[in-house]
């Protein structure tokens, strides 16, 4: 059984960082792709980031850089770092299996999701 089981969210001030754990189960980083992805109050789910089975990362423009998706391959875990977070990062931030489309075409697995609110 595939299981994603996010940690890491919180509240933070704006400039804050922020690191969120994807513990995954019943797959392995080398031969899966994983994502995050976020979803806003009142707005559509967001794709954030995605690192494919060989490391390679592929990340949204609009986050300019201040996201790093990695993983620990031993720890069969998945990262999402962030820095320099704005109020406008506030949302819900899930793990997901593969990448932006599957995501939205609601295939794959996610997990139950963690909370970000970046507000002084």
């Amino acid at each position: 059984e595939v299981q994603l089981v996010e940690s890491g969210g919180g509240l933070v001030q704006p400039g804050d960082s922020l690191r969120l754990s994807c513990v995954v189960s019943g797959l392995t980083l080398t031969t899966s792709t994983f994502s995050w992805a976020r979803q806003a109050p009142g707005k559509g789910l967001e794709w954030v980031s995605t690192i494919y089975s060989d490391g390679s990362v592929s990340n949204r423009d609009s986050i300019g850089g201040r996201f790093t998706i990695f993983r620990d391959i031993g720890l069969n875990t998945v990262y999402l770092r962030m820095n320099h977070l704005r109020p406008e990062d506030t949302a819900v931030y899930y793990c997901a299996t593969g990448t932006a489309r599957t995501i939205f075409a609601g295939e794959g697995h996610r997990g139950q999701g963690t909370q970000v609110t970046v507000s002084s």
